[in-house]
């Protein structure tokens, strides 16, 4: 009988013994029956089968050593290389209990040497310890797989809803502003592609662009504290009504640096910075520090190029849209303020594609 199963016992663990003579497989047999469910094989080769067809419904393998077609150091290297033995374990149950085999055993990673011939209270003592061992070990794997499981789901929840808070607020701020929200869904888009599709965001690595992608959309967050008066005014700003407009980089800051919830955000640094900054430009020109050239990140940068070229492409409450070819010549030539000239390279190699961003709105 090269492999048998008897009817299952009370105990749902099923014992893999694995040796030529069947003599010493009913001896095991009847020795652990009564605790398991018992299969056995009548060589190495037999025995592997069974055990890599379904290594999570087999408890322990009783092994001999000395078998034909594949003998059980040969199973042991095999159970080694698909990584099972931290899961399984294996005994050696024989009568070559000789230094070099017990060393090549135990090498592989072998639970036992158990010399035969036996002694039944010992060999079912040792084997059940072992098997209650990993059984408990297993247990505790997967409540902390669970565990972990749960962690993750609610980390990602509360992910979602901070980013749910930051975009209902980015959105809430440019209906203030006579927008529909889908500026900063814009600068979004935008932003992530001059990083994930150019050589801008070399170095930098995709979850950072994701987070510098979310960040993007607070760049405005400061006009929350500019009047009504001056922030929909349809007309040209005066200089002193400019000069309150331009606090809404400094505002922003402060406001996002006073949200606890929100320094915990590993977007929050980029957050900052751009909210700050984005106003800034290459040539030291800009507001609200005269950063120059390199001194302004190369977030805030993409951002602020995204921001003009949105600003031109649509309408707003003090001038019409433009269209795409007077943007880009606008931008081109320096109108709107000067940025980095690999900035601008890289802007315009994308630009066909974010032009669409653009079409679609018409279309809809």
């Amino acid at each position: 009988m090269e492999e048998s199963s008897r009817p299952k016992t009370t105990d749902h663990r099923t014992l893999l013994i694995v040796d030529d003579d069947e003599f010493n497989r009913a001896i095991l047999d009847n020795l652990f029956a009564p605790y398991y469910t018992i299969r056995e094989a009548a060589n190495g080769r037999l025995g592997l089968e069974a055990i890599l067809a379904d290594p999570d419904a087999i408890s322990a393998v009783l092994l001999d050593v000395v078998m034909p077609e594949m003998d059980g150091l040969q199973v042991l290297q095999r159970l080694k290389e698909e990584d099972l033995l931290q899961k399984l374990p294996v005994f050696l149950i024989t009568a070559e209990a000789r230094d070099e085999v017990m060393r090549e055993a135990y090498r592989l990673g072998v639970m036992d040497v158990i010399s035969k011939p036996v002694v039944p209270y010992v060999v079912l003592r040792r084997v059940q310890s072992v098997v209650e061992l990993f059984e408990a070990r297993r247990r505790l794997s997967n409540t902390v797989e669970i565990q972990q499981s749960e962690l993750m789901r609610r980390a990602r929840q509360i992910a979602e809803l901070n980013m749910g808070m930051l975009e209902a607020l980015s959105t809430a701020i440019e209906f203030r502003d006579g927008e529909s929200g889908e500026h900063v869904r814009r600068i979004h888009h935008i932003t992530k592609m001059l990083l994930s599709d150019t050589r801008l965001g070399r170095g930098i690595s995709d979850a950072e662009i994701e987070l510098i992608a979310t960040a993007s959309i607070m760049h405005d967050v400061g006009k929350i504290a500019i009047p009504d008066a001056i922030l929909n005014k349809p007309g040209k700003l005066t200089p002193e009504e400019y000069e309150i407009m331009k606090t809404h980089t400094i505002r922003g800051a402060e406001m996002l640096e006073r949200i606890p919830q929100l320094r915990d955000n590993e977007a929050y640094p980029y957050a900052y910075d751009i909210a700050r900054h984005h106003h800034e430009r290459w040539d030291g020109r800009g507001y609200p520090d005269g950063l120059k050239g390199e001194e302004i990140s190369v977030w805030a940068q993409v951002v602020s190029l995204a921001d003009v070229y949105d600003a031109l492409s649509c309408k707003r409450v003090y001038k019409k849209a433009f269209d795409r070819e007077t943007v880009l010549e606008m931008i081109r030539t320096g109108q709107c303020g000067v940025f980095n000239p690999d900035l601008l390279e890289a802007f315009f190699a994308v630009e066909p594609r974010l032009h669409r961003l653009y079409e679609t709105n018409k279309e809809e």
